[in-house]
């Protein structure tokens, strides 16, 4: 969320950031409706300012003066709050300033490589893309999946979902043992406030899945990914410097209406409404935010270089960029069946933009009290990882090698054969 002084401050600017994204925003109603905030409080205090000097007096002639004072304070308080939630409303849904150095383009098209990572695998075959491996390993049932639940849902069956729980169990143990992160297992349901923090509220709706109780006003949602959850550990609080940079690491079960993909890799694992990912939050000093991108990134290739997998890392352009980031990066594994690279993590600071709406702030060197920055990263998405797996470390009779790395997580099995 946006800090109403800076854009009073300099409100030219903030709608050209904002042109960034390809976005026009009315900037006098959010200036006058800021205006009249800021008057109808002044208007209170100077009522109530007023009143307490007519208690103070004990003069009873005034009592009537005072009671008509208080219905006076009570309507501003209406009104004052009625403009607080409107312009709330507005700022609450305007997305993330882009950093200097993020490209400006519209969609994925204006996106820039910044590196390529890895060998891309030479078959002397025609490579089979991952859900006709699972098939006919008998390992992969998106039919029975169809039957028990609906779309975009999958059974892993036997060495297959040895491997999903293997990759998980690795990555979380690199992040935990080499890269610094402190292991989580969180809740998997957020409460409204709480996807609000994040920004997945009120904005994308659409795309949650919300849980139904009696009480119509306890609205909480299975979470879309484990970032909503982690990064709210700092909800409504003040951290000490010493307490940060907080890292920690989740691995768990996301879930996504993936509302706005009608269409979209309909076959297979790539776009499914149930799927793990293992998650990187980091809550830091928002001057390092960049540095700490930087961390986050580096710690998800890492997996890709310990598993052999190729990759390439592109920073996103302003107009493909998440809701709350401020700069991404995404990392995208090769599939050797689609013959090109797919997303496998997103890495995205965030800066001060969720800790405002969450209100998380630290007290720093100066003993200010101050909003936090937050960064989130896929450390990886599980599934698209069993994906890349599967497609380059494919052999001609449609057994699957396991990488080197994986091997103590996978009883030392060397490959995954049709029994």
């Amino acid at each position: 969320m946006h800090n109403i002084k800076d854009i009073r401050n300099d409100p030219n600017q903030f709608q050209e950031s904002l042109k960034k994204r390809f976005l026009e925003v009315d900037l006098k109603n959010i200036l006058e409706l800021d205006e009249n905030n800021r008057k109808l409080i002044q208007e209170k205090e100077t009522l109530e300012k007023e009143k307490k000097e007519i208690s103070k007096s004990k003069n009873k002639e005034l009592f009537e003066k005072s009671k008509s004072i208080s219905k006076k304070i009570d309507i501003l308080e209406t009104k004052q709050k009625e403009t607080k939630v409107e312009l709330d409303n507005i700022l609450s849904s305007l997305p993330n300033i882009p950093k200097d150095d993020v490209p400006v383009g519209k969609d994925e098209n204006s996106n820039l490589e910044v590196s390529k990572s890895g060998n891309v695998p030479k078959f002397n075959f025609k490579p089979k893309s991952h859900y006709e491996l699972g098939e006919n390993l008998n390992m992969l049932d998106f039919d029975l999946a169809s039957k028990t639940t609906g779309s975009r849902f999958v059974f892993v069956k036997d060495k297959l979902a040895l491997l999903e729980r293997a990759i998980s169990n690795f990555m979380i143990d690199i992040h935990v043992n080499q890269n610094g992160y402190q292991e989580i297992s969180p809740p998997l349901i957020a409460s409204e406030n709480t996807m609000y923090g994040t920004g997945q509220l009120p904005k994308f709706e659409n795309d949650q899945f919300e849980i139904k109780f009696d009480d119509k006003n306890d609205r909480k949602f299975l979470i879309p990914t484990a970032e909503v959850i982690l990064t709210n550990m700092g909800k409504d609080k003040i951290f000490q410097s010493d307490e940060l940079p907080l890292r920690v690491v989740a691995s768990t079960p996301c879930f996504r209406k993936e509302a706005g993909s009608y269409g979209k890799d309909t076959k297979g694992m790539i776009r499914q409404h149930q799927f793990y990912k293992v998650e990187l939050v980091s809550i830091v000093e928002p001057e390092n935010c960049l540095n700490e991108l930087d961390r986050m990134t580096n710690c998800a290739t890492k997996i890709l270089d310990l598993l052999e997998l190729p990759y390439r890392k592109i920073i996103l352009s302003s107009g493909d960029m998440g809701f709350s980031a401020e700069k991404t990066f995404d990392i995208e594994v090769w599939l050797p069946s689609e013959n090109k690279y797919r997303e496998i993590s997103s890495c995205s600071s965030c800066g001060s933009f969720q800790s405002r709406r969450m209100k998380a702030r630290y007290k720093n060197k100066k003993n200010e009290t101050v909003f936090l920055g937050t960064l989130n990263g896929s450390g990886l998405a599980v599934g698209r990882t069993l994906i890349a797996i599967l497609e380059n470390y494919q052999q001609t009779d449609g057994s699957i090698i396991i990488p080197n790395a994986l091997k103590p997580y996978m009883n030392n099995l060397d490959k995954i054969v049709k029994k």
